[in-house]
């Protein structure tokens, strides 16, 4: 992969979690500054979830059958934009769920397109997928840590501009993004149907569904969850960026990894140690130095976790089917798994508390490492060689 190439993807992928960095932990700080109650937030922040169900397929759908991902890129990213602009103006609960919903259509679309984009790159060059991901993690930390001190400073409204800045970065650096051309493959002729019922993709599938459910939680309402355990803004930006941190060292680490361990073990041992973070952040949330040792686990339950699953999604889904893989995986994973997570979660924390509701969330990680210990079995057990492996 030439160098122009890689700083291109990886510049993408850096703002692209910038935006994400700015928006996942303090969202739900602002709608709480907004006097919206956390019901109300769980069903806010699960249309960016319910969305990934629908829209990711559709833009999938067009990008393959135009064999143009670049300019449904753009399309999103620049609809997604005007979306945000709208929030500026939204006030009451049902003005938010019109601008979101509207907004989540297009920004949920964004990623697996360029997911996409990316893979598809890689299977003509002799890059990896987890030197340019690791620029998106790069790209949260600094927003998760920065932004806490900034509407520590300015106010939680100001996130608002500096989102809608973010928002205007990624729309300018699609026009810099190159097309990539699909070689063609055997499974071309296949439907995407004949792929989807195989009861190993199934079982992957659930299996990361119930991954994001948690996580679902998390991502909505573990910013709330700390503020009210005395957390300042800025130690709540360091907390989720010690994550991401960690998440860039696995990365880093996964080339090494795939080439020595199967797909399916690396899955498995990365939905245990879910099972493991989700009980100590229920448990212990008023111990710091309990929920740095939990974060640091973001490494395994995101990092790992997703490196394998997205290598076992491309395994499955190839050639002509490459866009829509990825956008199913992301719908399945991403929208059912995330949405269930925000939904329940929000009903859990208004009537049964914080801590109980991030312990039982371990259940859902225990019950994928089930489903995927009996369900997955996999032809090629190891990565392929030009995207996660040496």
């Amino acid at each position: 992969m030439s160098h122009a190439l890689h700083f291109n993807l990886s510049r993408f992928y850096f703002i692209y979690y910038f935006f994400v960095g700015a928006f996942v932990p303090y969202w739900g700080l602002y709608l709480t500054s907004e006097s919206f109650s956390p019901s109300d937030i769980g069903i806010l922040m699960s249309l960016f979830q319910l969305s990934r169900i629908i829209a990711p397929n559709l833009w999938g759908w067009l990008a393959d059958h135009t064999k143009q991902r670049v300019r449904w890129i753009r399309t999103t990213a620049f609809l997604g934009l005007l979306g945000f602009i709208a929030i500026f103006w939204a006030h009451g609960f049902m003005a938010m769920f019109v601008v979101m919903a509207a907004l989540s259509l297009f920004t949920s679309s964004t990623l697996p397109l360029s997911e996409s984009l990316v893979l598809a790159h890689l299977a003509t060059t002799n890059g990896h997928y987890s030197k340019i991901r690791l620029w998106g993690s790069w790209g949260f930390i600094v927003a998760s840590v920065l932004l806490g001190y900034l509407t520590d400073w300015f106010g939680i409204r100001s996130l608002l501009w500096f989102i809608l800045a973010v928002q205007l970065a990624l729309f300018w650096l699609t026009w810099k993004l190159p097309e990539a051309q699909v070689p063609p493959h055997a499974h071309d002729d296949f439907s995407v149907w004949q792929i989807l019922k195989q009861p190993a993709v199934m079982s992957l599938l659930f299996g990361c569904a119930m991954m994001v459910t948690a996580h679902g939680l998390m991502y909505n309402f573990y910013s709330i969850y700390l503020a009210e355990h005395g957390y300042s803004k800025g130690m709540i930006g360091w907390l989720w960026g010690l994550g991401v941190i960690c998440e860039i060292g696995i990365f880093m680490k996964m080339p090494w990894i795939m080439s020595r361990f199967k797909l399916k073990t690396i899955l498995v041992a990365s939905l245990f140690i879910g099972v493991v973070r989700f009980t100590m952040m229920g448990l212990v949330p008023d111990h710091l130095w309990l929920l740095l040792v939990a974060q640091t686990m973001h490494a395994f339950t995101f990092g790992s976790f997703h490196a394998a699953a997205v290598e076992v999604v491309t395994q499955y889904f190839n050639g002509r089917h490459q866009a829509k893989g990825q956008a199913i995986y992301n719908s399945v994973a991403y929208g059912i798994g995330g949405a269930l997570g925000g939904l329940l979660g929000g009903y859990a924390l208004q009537y049964l508390g914080g801590q109980l509701t991030f312990t039982l969330a371990a259940f859902f990680p225990l019950l994928g490492a089930i489903i995927v210990m009996g369900g997955l079995h996999l032809s090629q057990p190891y990565a392929r060689k030009g995207m996660f492996s040496h």
